[in-house]
């Protein structure tokens, strides 16, 4: 006699160890909550960490100010990513210079879209926060004189001008892609890209009233910190969750990366305890910047020997660089993008081709010598610099011309906090 009640049940056993359909095959649960959490991590590198780090970095008058830009280019960075931002970034185009249209407004996107072993959905979170911190990381660039409504204009513009054509060439399958171009997590998309547009921002507004005759110190360095230490916790969800994976290219990027943070705070250090006599808290976190930004581009290919090597560098490289552009060059970048950011991203993205090879590195892909690498990079890094030098100042030459980028002279000495917000940061 034939018991059906365990057939049944058998029948049933046998339907749940089936794949339900392609979906269950393609998404990894585990991918998909690291990536999640590195979608957080770097939304709080913008929001509060960078807010924070260079708030405390300007005088008392304008620290709303800064806030209230790192708060309002999350806020419209996110809708000019989802309006064509993502589409024309990271889908598939028809030239090798910029992305389709398969996404405008996100179009087509459902619970059920996928990208590699993710959800769709996460993917494009994820890229959005890179596409805020970028504009957010030019802040420091005009700090304490730019008009917010000329900043707000410039921003998204910028965000599709440059942006986004620089991250389809690099990661959108463009034609720096194609030539075998190495940016792991950002080096020219985001550091290359916000240095130099800080640096022609600085030169187009001018220098701050009283520079550099008037000491400018920060105002509250325990909020540098604060905001330091986010940066750099923050700075794994940047670099590790830019393998797309729950893996051990996730796990190896997040240890050189530390050690490339570990590495930069040193050397800065030690360059201040050299030339001034004393090393400095701002001095040591501005390291950490630096370590950070420099093994960016290099943290998916290269070992934990030359993430040293890179920290190192870029300790030492940076530090110089800053006090050339204060001093020789006196150039009023206000919380020093270029030295910092732009000639980081420049030193990460050289010693990639010849660290991934040695040291412990990923090495290179098979037939590529170090000499044709280090070719391709210097290709990547300089188109990034031409394209993002020349839009940036198209656009804030054209803003100058029909609304003006600059407040007067009278509302730079009261302070951005009041005259463009009617706030201020400390009643007392």
């Amino acid at each position: 006699m034939v018991n059906y009640g365990l057939l049944r049940q058998l029948v049933l056993v046998s339907a749940l160890l089936l794949p339900v359909s392609a979906f269950a095959d393609e998404i990894s649960s585990g991918d998909t909550a690291w990536m999640l959490t590195s979608t957080a991590l770097v939304l709080f590198m913008t929001l509060p960490g960078l807010a924070l780090f260079y708030a405390g970095l300007v005088r008392s008058k304008n620290v709303l100010s800064v806030l209230m830009q790192c708060f309002a280019i999350a806020a419209t960075g996110s809708m000019v990513w989802v309006i064509a931002g993502y589409s024309l970034a990271l889908t598939e185009g028809s030239s090798n210079y910029i992305g389709g249209f398969s996404r405008i407004m996100l179009d087509g996107l459902t619970t059920d879209s996928v990208s590699g072993t993710i959800p769709e959905s996460v993917f494009i979170m994820f890229q959005m926060t890179f596409a805020i911190i970028t504009p957010a990381l030019i802040i420091g660039g005009f700090a304490e004189r730019m008009k917010f409504s000329a900043m707000l204009i410039f921003s998204m513009a910028w965000l599709m001008l440059v942006y986004v054509p620089t991250t389809y060439w690099v990661w959108g399958g463009g034609w720096l892609a194609d030539m075998g171009f190495r940016d792991f997590a950002g080096g020219a998309v985001v550091h290359i890209n916000a240095g130099i547009a800080a640096l022609v921002a600085a030169l187009v507004l001018g220098k701050r009233r009283g520079f550099p005759s008037t000491p400018m110190p920060p105002h509250n360095l325990p909020m540098t910190v604060t905001g330091a230490g986010m940066l750099w916790v923050g700075w794994f969800g940047f670099n590790a969750g830019s393998a797309l994976a729950a893996d051990g290219a996730a796990g190896h990027a997040m240890l050189v990366t530390h050690l490339g943070a570990s590495a930069g705070c040193f050397a800065w250090m030690c360059m201040e305890w050299l030339r001034f006599g004393k090393p400095s808290v701002l001095g040591i976190v501005t390291g950490m910047v630096a370590g950070l930004g420099s093994i960016t581009p290099a943290s998916g290919f290269v070992g934990p020997a030359g993430a040293l090597v890179i920290g190192l560098s870029a300790g030492v490289v940076c530090f110089w660089a800053t006090m050339w552009v204060k001093r020789v060059l006196i150039i009023d970048d206000s919380l020093d993008v270029l030295p910092v950011h732009g000639v980081g991203g420049i030193l990460g993205l050289t010693l990639t081709a010849f660290l991934s090879s040695n040291l412990g590195g990923l090495g290179l892909d098979e037939g590529v010598t170090v000499w044709d690498q280090f070719i391709v990079q210097l290709c990547g890094i300089t188109a990034t610099i031409v394209w993002c030098g020349l839009m940036s100042f198209v656009l804030l030459k054209v803003l100058d011309v029909t609304m003006g980028l600059r407040v007067t002279e009278d509302q730079e000495t009261e302070g951005l906090d009041i005259v463009l917000h009617e706030e201020r940061g400390y009643n007392i």
